[in-house]
């Protein structure tokens, strides 16, 4: 019977050992993983600061184009007003004459 008990508690041991082992394994497994993916979310987060800051640049190098064309634009559209404004002028004193 102490021979039974001894065999099992060596059984025990063993699987308690087994046990811590693969406990181990997994938490570096774990560990592996965690430093994977915290290294490929920060290799997003780069590239996506690097695609923002690129289209800032581009925005910005745009914008004095962008902003002189409005202003023919809003030229174009003052003088087709003024031009209408004139030619209704124009009109109302060949009527009155």
């Amino acid at each position: 019977m102490a021979k039974d008990y001894e065999e099992q508690s060596q059984k025990d041991t063993k699987r308690a050992e087994k046990r811590a082992a693969e406990e181990n394994k997994q938490l570096l497994r774990d560990q592996a993983r965690r430093k994977d993916t915290l290294a490929r979310e920060q290799a997003i987060e780069k590239s996506l600061k690097a695609r923002k800051t690129k289209e800032l640049e581009k925005r910005a190098a745009e914008e004095p184009e962008r902003l002189a064309k409005e202003e023919a634009r809003r030229k174009a559209n003052l003088m087709r007003e003024q031009a209408i404004e004139k030619d209704r002028e124009d009109r109302k004193l060949k009527g009155k004459k």
